[in-house]
């Protein structure tokens, strides 16, 4: 029988780190400084290093870094943000969190990614901000939106969730926002042991008041300056993103030959695989994302021959029943509600081999649509 291919091997990346990720875990578990201890500040400092920037904030998880982004803006009632479609609904979450409006536009056909010109198109006096999210691991278009965000008088935000490590025009992301939200869940390519996330930013100031947004508005304990939240990144996870973190460029590097290989298999198919990259583009490959009309048999044969797959997103934000109340038809955004239907996600890690990618092109080369 043939041997499965998962769609995510989170084992295969820990076997070769399970010493030192034991040892760093049994430090702090020795030190007992759970919340907040030397490894976050440690970690934070790596972390902003490495994009380039001189400050990050770690907080519990990516939807509380763009929501305390939103808040540290002074973001609030009355105010709307414009974001994707197209993309996980934690950004949408954080903009709702922070008791502001989304505004939700389509996006471009061959990026997948928001459409700038939808996006100055939906600029209106009430506007305070445009989230950019580098969906998939692909960087959006940072110079469009940085140039028509600083016309308009907004902010510009990135959301690099899933593009850990990528870059635009050869700097890391986050060097053009005011400010970046990343997510450590454990399936990203840099992934933690439970939920994560950091926010970084060029920004003195603004990183000082994210550190007390992030733990109940203090400076100092019970001296509460503003109204805060507990969003803090605890000590072990700080401690075993430090580890991974050494290896991220290296595994983005495998995950792009994997991309690579994929795309040489796939070239004469009839599935649609990621468009070329622009000029200044990077995409480091979170996820690799096809597109196919009849979705529903490719994903049968898949599981048939026990292939993981995933749909990043079955269901545009602007339809989905918490999103409701924005009163978005069918229509309002037909390249997000036409992706949603044809877009699936294959195999992506940076341990797989090419027999694992010969063996999915393979099924789906075979597969009788």
């Amino acid at each position: 029988m043939p041997v499965p291919v998962p769609f995510l091997d989170l084992r295969a990346q820990l076997v070769p780190l399970r010493q030192e990720i034991d040892a760093a875990i049994g430090r702090v578990v020795d030190s007992c400084a759970f919340v907040l201890g030397e490894e976050v500040s440690a970690f934070e400092a790596e972390f902003a290093e490495f994009c380039g920037v001189p400050y990050a904030v770690g907080v519990d998880s990516g939807t509380s870094a763009l929501h305390l982004i939103l808040r540290a803006l002074g973001i609030g009632p009355g105010d709307e943000v414009i974001l994707p479609a197209n993309t996980f609904i934690a950004t949408a979450e954080a903009v709702s969190l922070a008791g502001a409006r989304p505004v939700v536009v389509d996006v471009d056909e061959e990026t997948h990614l928001i459409d700038p010109e939808l996006v100055e198109r939906a600029i209106t006096p009430r506007t305070r901000a445009v989230i950019a999210v580098h969906l998939f691991g692909r960087t959006a278009d940072l110079t469009s939106l940085k140039t028509l965000t600083d016309r308009h008088g907004v902010h510009l935000i990135e959301d690099a969730a899933q593009a850990h490590g990528s870059r635009y025009r050869g700097q890391h992301v986050g060097s053009v926002g005011v400010a970046t939200g990343f997510s450590f869940y454990p399936g990203k390519n840099l992934g933690a042991f439970g939920d994560a996330g950091a926010v970084i930013t060029h920004h003195a100031a603004f990183r000082d008041t994210l550190l007390e947004l992030r733990d109940h508005g203090q400076k100092r304990k019970y001296e509460h300056q503003r109204i805060g939240t507990n969003a803090r990144l605890d000590t072990v996870q700080a401690a075993v993103l430090r580890i991974k973190l050494r290896h991220l460029e290296s595994w983005n590097a495998a995950r792009r030959q994997v991309a690579e290989r994929y795309g040489a298999l796939l070239r004469d198919s009839e599935f649609r695989t990621p468009a070329p990259l622009r000029p200044g583009e990077d995409h480091v490959y979170h996820l690799y994302v096809v597109r196919h009309r009849n979705r529903s048999a490719v994903a049968r044969a898949l599981q048939e021959n026990r292939i993981g797959f995933g749909i990043h997103y079955p269901v545009p934000v602007h339809r989905t029943e918490a999103y409701a109340f924005l009163g978005m038809g069918p229509g309002s955004c037909p390249t997000s509600e036409r992706l949603a239907s044809e877009i699936l996600s294959l195999p992506m890690y940076p341990e797989m081999t090419a027999v694992h990618i010969e063996r999915v092109c393979d099924v789906l080369a075979e597969i009788q649509l």
